[in-house]
């Protein structure tokens, strides 16, 4: 299987971070293992991570909250809060609790469009509060990160579609 990386985009002094990705299956499968708790457990995050759902509420105005663990038991949580969910699109804030200070929250808008051969095109514009915390995400291990979920995505949507 060829790997369908995600094309990430970071231009110099700009606070955002944009991914697009193609997947092999219908939008409202995409959507569904977006916002179903169970199945967004199974592929968020990098392999070797264990998902914890706290909160998913994938509703206008809800709020999600999960914590991560690695083999070595370290623990990594992060939540926000949906501003809007329709099928279609998906806008939110993120906040990894781990860091120093609170308050380095970014706003995510995330696009699902439907593309011939029930294939889904999706598009992540992250806007952060400053360059310095876009940059600080890049340095986390963030590439490896959205190629290996959304790698566990595509997995994820073929059980699915079985």
């Amino acid at each position: 299987m060829v790997r369908n990386m995600a094309k990430i985009t970071v231009e110099p002094g700009k606070q955002e971070i944009l991914i697009e990705r193609e997947f092999n299956a219908p939008q409202e499968l995409v959507f569904k293992a977006l916002t179903d708790p169970e199945l967004y457990a199974q592929w968020i995050g990098p392999r070797g991570l264990t998902t914890t759902i706290e909160t998913f509420e994938p509703r206008n105005g809800g709020s999600w909250r999960f914590k991560q663990k690695d083999q070595e038991g370290n623990e990594f949580t992060f939540h926000g809060v949906n501003h809007e969910v329709s099928p279609d699109r998906i806008i939110s804030t993120f906040e990894f609790e781990g860091l120093p200070e609170s308050g380095h929250v970014l706003l995510d808008t995330l696009k699902l469009e439907e593309l011939p051969g029930n294939r889904t095109k999706l598009t992540d514009q992250s806007v952060f509060q400053s360059v310095e915390d876009r940059d600080g995400m890049m340095q986390s291990g963030m590439e490896q990160g959205i190629n290996e979920s959304y790698e566990r995505l595509d997995e994820v949507l073929e059980k699915m579609k079985k």
